[in-house]
């Protein structure tokens, strides 16, 4: 199975680690190395975390306070967003 991003998921994961590395160096990277583990696990196991909409669903990040929203379609992985657990948690819903 293989993963894409939406376009402005992509953008928060890259304005994220952004944020981070200007707190701290090396914190960018460490952020995204979570992230990229928590996306290995949704490929690796697609269904394990729970659903939060219709065919949606979220896996929570390691260490940080963000979940990676994605769906399944077929045989890839469609991350919706890459979203702060504090941010509105509906923001992303017209990212179908």
């Amino acid at each position: 199975m293989t993963f894409s991003f939406h376009p402005e998921a992509e953008l928060e994961f890259h304005e994220a680690i952004n944020y981070y590395e200007d707190r701290e160096r090396g914190l960018g990277y460490d952020f995204s190395i979570e992230v990229l583990a928590s996306i290995q696990n949704i490929v690796t196991y697609p269904t394990a975390w729970p659903v939060i909409g219709e065919d949606i669903r979220r896996c929570l990040v390691n260490r940080f306070p963000f979940g990676v929203v994605y769906s399944i379609e077929q045989n890839d992985i469609s991350i919706l967003a890459v979203m702060h657990l504090r941010r509105h948690p509906d923001y992303w819903k017209n990212r179908h």
